[in-house]
């Protein structure tokens, strides 16, 4: 039953003068407001409903920060609930709400507190609500502490917007999506409108990738504490032997039932390789990757995403483009650019990253480097290859083990092979494919006898002093700060075999030729890396 309620007066004044006066930065078809026809007003408060996802130190802020400002129709989701150590910043909750439903007690609290806002909360996963659920919402705010939950939310809104046969985007499917995150002194704002501008997937290697280990250390022999943890989530969850209290479909890193079956179970694993340290405060640091917060930092990112959605809803000024950054460890410093659409995005990509292996690299191996990978940052990847399961997850885990000792060769994988890949840390049902490049090991281990200069070098056949994995060292080891332009090094590596290959067969090679030969690859960058490493450090002759 809705509550009738008269706004006091001046109660907007500040908001009147953003809507009810034009200027230098509102959009091209930007009308103010009059007092006959408050049509932007009425807009935020009755028309647009915005999404709140989190509830936490930045979710607080932000339902505070809309209400008073005028949006009246807000949603909020959080599964979690208030522990008392969440009271120093959390300000919403108090003492008495602890073990309560975050999103239910901060719906309360803004609804009592400013009169006319009504925030509905829900006490759930996001994966819990279905497509027609988001497509109801002008804008969603992501308050998040996990990287998993914003790949989910990102990859679901791409999803959502609509394209005809040529390709064109049906503006009215796009909802924007505004992502806040603090760490510390540390946080980020950043607008993303899907299939426009960069997804959060095209950032993701900018993330520092989360502490993994290797599966076959976890499985055969476990070292240190965090060892028999992982364990325990990862076998002994799925494990039907292992007696559990709740079904581990629904393991809850919330709950404490669910967080003292997996320490017991972490603890006695332990024992058994006998290793000491596992605690109960491990294992949740462990399960649920604790970050530090501080209430100064969520402040000041809630602000700028609450001003973005401000912007956005309302034409009055231009929008974040498209990511902003915040730095206050040594003073406040911010800095704002633009991130560019990755070509090879999981999301909104093509969805083929090019990957450089030896196909003498067991799969183990291959399988905790691209966990390791800060562009795929995979949990529990499954992997597939010419229609046969390479190593699987759950119910044909055991299956497959036995080819985790196995090298690509050995399992029939080629170069120019794909490797499909499942995780849940992938949004919703999308894939990620590897696009697998050999490079040669065998003169790896070979001692060089040969010298070089960092201007020049004269390629022969018969005493081979082209050193080609060494000249290849040299600028990998240079364009590792470039991973995002991986599948360029790869065309370069390319290149580079080519011309080598040449010169083995008498056939000599000028700088000039190969340089038309990179742009023959269709891409200027390419012609640019070459130049760098060739004209820096080597010198081919004629």
């Amino acid at each position: 039953m809705e509550t009738s309620y008269t706004d006091i007066e001046g109660r907007w004044s500040d908001i009147d003068k953003v809507i009810k006066r034009t200027g230098p930065f509102v959009a091209p078809d930007f009308q103010p407001d009059t007092n006959d026809s408050p049509s932007i007003k009425t807009a935020l408060q009755n028309d647009f409903k915005i999404l709140v996802i989190g509830a936490g130190g930045l979710g607080c802020e932000l339902l505070k920060n809309l209400a008073l400002s005028g949006f009246r129709n807000i949603d909020v989701i959080d599964m979690d609930t208030i522990d008392v150590s969440n009271l120093n910043r959390q300000f919403l909750f108090r003492r008495k709400d602890v073990g309560k439903s975050k999103a239910e007690v901060a719906a309360a609290f803004i609804n009592q507190r400013v009169a006319g806002c009504k925030v509905t909360p829900y006490k759930c996963k996001i994966q819990d609500k279905d497509e027609d659920y988001y497509r109801q919402f002008k804008l969603i705010i992501a308050g998040l502490d996990s990287i998993e939950a914003r790949r989910w939310i990102n990859g679901l809104l791409v999803n959502l917007v609509v394209t005809d046969t040529d390709g064109n985007i049906d503006p009215l499917t796009i909802i924007p999506l505004i992502d806040g995150g603090t760490e510390g002194f540390k946080g980020q704002a950043r607008v993303i409108l899907p299939r426009i501008s960069s997804c959060f997937e095209c950032s993701l290697e900018s993330f520092p990738p989360q502490t993994t280990y290797a599966i076959c250390t976890i499985a055969n022999t476990p070292r240190v504490p965090e060892h028999c943890i992982q364990w325990a989530l990862i076998f002994g969850l799925p494990d039907a032997a292992i007696p559990k209290p709740f079904d581990p479909k629904v393991f809850d890193n919330d709950n404490p039932v669910h967080m003292t079956w997996l320490y017991e179970t972490a603890k006695k694993r332990a024992e058994d390789h006998n290793i000491n340290g596992v605690t109960y405060k491990l294992t949740q640091g462990v399960a649920k990757n604790i970050i530090p917060a501080i209430a100064s930092t969520n402040a000041i990112i809630a602000a700028a995403c609450c001003n973005e959605a401000f912007k956005i809803c309302t034409d009055s000024s231009g929008y974040l483009d498209n990511y902003m950054m915040y730095n206050g460890q040594q003073s406040v410093y911010t800095y704002t650019f633009n991130y560019e659409v990755k070509e090879g995005c999981a999301v909104c990509g093509s969805n083929i990253v090019s990957y450089e292996v030896s196909p003498k690299t067991l799969l183990s191996t291959f399988l905790e480097d691209i966990s390791k990978d800060s562009r795929f940052q995979f949990k529990k990847p499954s992997l597939r290859c010419n229609g046969r399961n390479l190593y699987m997850q759950g119910l044909l885990h055991q299956s497959t083990v036995p080819n985790l000792e196995k090298s690509l060769e050995d399992l029939q994988v080629g170069e120019g092979d794909e490797i499909t890949i499942t995780d849940p840390s992938l949004p919703v049902s999308i894939t990620s494919i590897i696009l697998l490049i050999y490079h040669d090991v065998e003169s790896e281990s070979e001692e060089e006898t040969t010298t070089t200069s960092t201007n020049s070098f004269t390629p022969s056949v018969n005493n081979q002093e082209v050193p080609r994995e060494k000249v290849w060292e040299k600028y990998a080891k240079r364009s590792r700060e470039r991973t995002d332009h991986r599948t360029d090094q790869n065309q370069c590596r390319k290149l580079i075999n080519q011309i080598l290959k040449e010169y083995k067969a008498g056939s000599h090679v000028s700088i000039e030729e190969v340089r038309a030969k990179a742009i023959e690859a269709q891409t200027k960058k390419i012609q640019s890396y070459f130049d760098n490493e060739f004209q820096t450090n080597v010198s081919i002759k004629a």
